[in-house]
């Protein structure tokens, strides 16, 4: 029964899994920046952009060839491109957001994260699933 379940719902359950792996990817990326290598409130926003950039790289490969099981790397670089576009409109909703509710309007970093996750995780699975991984 439970192999039944994986077989139907292969593609989400594995986008949820490499999404929570992009999220450590991210975290870890963002507290490496943030706490080692500027210092702790030093240059938060960067360090929220260079995480964000390493986690896309990460989400991309894990999702065209994990979750949508790319086999062929004929249209990569559209599919690159596209996802950079589209993980760009959410990148922006994430930064905006950081940046408005951590740097102007004095919100705790780790909740604001965790918040913005949430609506990002939807909107990037929607874009990738009918516009950049469309069989």
């Amino acid at each position: 029964m439970i192999g039944e379940l994986f077989k139907k719902y292969r593609e989400q359950i594995t986008y949820l899994f490499f999404g929570v792996m992009t999220t450590v990817v991210n975290y870890i990326t963002y507290w490496l920046c943030s706490s080692v290598i500027f210092g702790e409130d030093s240059l938060l926003t960067v360090s929220q952009t260079i995480a964000w950039l390493v986690s896309v790289l990460f989400a991309f490969v894990t999702n065209k060839f994990c979750v949508f099981r790319g086999t062929t790397n004929e249209h990569i670089a559209r599919e690159f491109l596209t996802f950079f576009g589209a993980r760009a409109a959410s990148g922006l909703i994430e930064i905006g957001g950081f940046a408005l509710f951590v740097d102007m309007l004095h919100f705790n970093d780790w909740v604001v994260k965790i918040a913005i996750a949430v609506f990002v995780v939807i909107f990037n699975y929607v874009l990738s699933k009918f516009l950049i991984f469309k069989k």
